[in-house]
């Protein structure tokens, strides 16, 4: 890592958040794992016992991948962190650092790109689809982009298929404290920014019970910008456990079930029409596998 300011010393910056969104998920993953390891079917009761009982405790697959794009020496890649397991029906952590040129359409699209095509994006994307009906599905990022500006976005929203009063409020809790601990951030902006951007217009419908969304976050303090980026990932680690230990031993219903799948049809809905970061990727030339690891297992519509 370089000794530089990365106040002032741009590639400084890239190399600390690129080692960032790393840590991240190693933390992130590690935790995971642990409430694999905690669940204890028996608690489940009935069928739901006798069906999990012999399932081993997940663990998280790597696979690195590579991009390719001739018209810069070095384009990077990433590595999809993917594990299926008897809590985590599927849950996808990702990071990836890749550079490059935008096309000349999508550059009009992108801050500080207009005139140079460049760019260069390191990120952490998490995506996480629960076996338990009760335990909510959720969402989380954080990224890095540079072109002839430079600025962090990203965000966590919680989608649950059995929204739950006291996880919606505690989640929401976790992450205005996140916001009000840095003059940089304003979770009221976030929050609506968040119900906006979550929303399935075809539908009228929100994709889960909200939470935080900012892009383009350029204050002028690059240290302050990326203090808060950090804390955005350490909040998500710190209150989404709470939630999946809180709900993750709850039975549940093939009822239960039907409006879980339901529910994520929703959810494939805004990730394929609507979500930047899908069309990110797609138009970077970017991984498929991990671009759409978002997408759930197994989905239905009625």
């Amino acid at each position: 890592m370089s000794d530089a300011d990365p106040q002032t010393d741009t590639r400084a910056g890239q190399d600390r958040a690129r080692a960032w969104f790393a840590e991240l998920r190693d933390r992130i993953c590690a935790e995971f794992e642990r409430i694999e390891a905690e669940l204890d079917p028996h608690l489940l009761g009935g069928e739901l016992a006798e069906r999990f009982a012999d399932n081993p405790a997940g663990r998280f697959e790597y696979t690195p991948w590579q991009r390719d794009d001739n018209s810069v020496d070095d384009a990077g890649g990433g590595t999809i962190g993917l594990m299926k397991g008897r809590v985590f029906e599927k849950v996808g952590v990702n990071i990836s650092t890749v550079a490059g040129n935008f096309s000349e359409e999508f550059a009009k699209q992108i801050p500080g790109a207009s005139e140079n095509r460049g760019f260069w994006a390191s990120g952490i994307s998490l995506v996480a689809h629960l076996w338990n009906p009760h335990a909510p599905a959720v969402h989380m990022n954080t990224r890095h982009i540079v072109t002839s500006k430079r600025w962090f976005g990203g965000g966590s929203d919680l989608n649950p298929a059995l929204p739950k009063g006291d996880d919606t409020r505690d989640f929401h809790a976790a992450l205005q404290a996140c916001c009000e601990r840095h003059a940089v951030a304003n979770h009221k902006r976030y929050k609506e920014w968040a119900d906006e951007y979550f929303f399935n217009k075809h539908r009228g419908e929100a994709r889960g019970v909200g939470g935080i969304f900012y892009d383009y976050l350029e204050s002028g303090d690059w240290a302050a910008d990326f203090a808060f980026t950090q804390d955005v990932g350490r909040t998500f680690l710190e209150i989404y456990p709470q939630l999946l230990r809180r709900r993750m031993h709850q039975p549940w219903t093939d009822a239960d079930r039907q409006a879980q799948l339901v529910h994520r049809g929703r959810y494939a809905e805004f990730n394929l029409v609507y979500d930047r970061g899908t069309q990110f990727g797609l138009k970077t030339g970017g991984n498929p596998e991990a671009i759409l690891m978002s997408l759930p297992p197994m989905a239905a519509w009625p």
